[in-house]
């Protein structure tokens, strides 16, 4: 049976140990992953907890279950970039590599957009702070982006609220001052035309086509930590994706 932290509930570990394989690669797009009963038998837990934890994958978006034959990995189209600043930040200290620079335009205190505040689950108290900033390098601006993070972390973290640098990234700090680790993020992507403020903070002409994430990072209990929406402009962005041919 595999190594367990009993600080979660048994579903959590066991969904969390299958998310780790897939977003390691040891479990790729298109793998079945251990039907219910299979890891009934190597947790030691009952069927319902085997399904539930198959049905947290599932709504984390890393699996589909098909009807009759069982539940496959799904395939992925993740925002590399967010991936790599947060890796980079974890192995290096250092959020940009060099040339990059951002500067941050706003930072405070605010009433959460609704579709911030229900990303970050704000039911009764909508105040959230927020850090909005453009990163650049020699060519011009690479993105537009705004993070926001609900007012437990806000009181918790207060250089959130400082337009000033934060040397270690974002949400490293948030992680110190907190203690909640960030496990893993969701990505929603949708390209539409920039609003006249995008345009002028990305030196686009008006109405030209931008490429918008929402990126919701996610702790240890599954609960959301940060929300960000990113800004991209069209020629700094492309997707991605590898996959096997059979």
């Amino acid at each position: 049976m595999p190594q367990i932290e009993e600080a979660q509930p048994k579903y959590l570990q066991i969904a969390h140990f299958i998310r780790d394989q897939i977003l390691r690669g040891d479990l790729r797009p298109g793998d079945e992953v251990p039907s219910e009963r299979q890891l009934a038998a190597d947790w030691k837990v009952s069927r319902p907890t085997a399904a539930r934890a198959l049905e947290a994958l599932s709504h984390q978006g890393l699996v589909e279950k098909r009807q009759g034959s069982g539940t496959y990995v799904r395939s992925l189209e993740v925002n590399r970039r967010a991936r790599e600043l947060y890796g980079r930040a974890r192995q290096t200290g250092k959020i940009y590599t060099p040339g990059e620079y951002a500067v941050i335009t706003s930072a405070g205190w605010l009433d959460a957009p609704d579709h911030v505040a229900e990303a970050l689950g704000l039911v009764k108290d909508r105040r959230a702070v927020h850090r909005r900033r453009v990163t650049n390098n020699q060519d011009g601006p690479i993105t537009l982006s705004t993070s926001w993070f609900g007012a437990d972390v806000g009181r918790r973290a207060p250089k959130l609220t400082d337009p000033g640098r934060i040397q270690e990234g974002t949400l490293m700090y948030v992680e110190n001052m907190t203690g909640r680790q960030g496990s893993y993020a969701e990505d929603r992507m949708c390209a539409r035309t920039a609003t006249n403020e995008e345009a002028a903070d990305l030196h686009l002409e008006p109405n030209s086509p931008v490429l918008i994430v929402h990126h919701v990072v996610f702790d240890l209990q599954d609960r959301p930590l940060e929300f960000a929406e990113a800004t991209y402009p069209p020629h700094r962005w492309a997707f991605e994706q590898g996959y096997p041919l059979s």
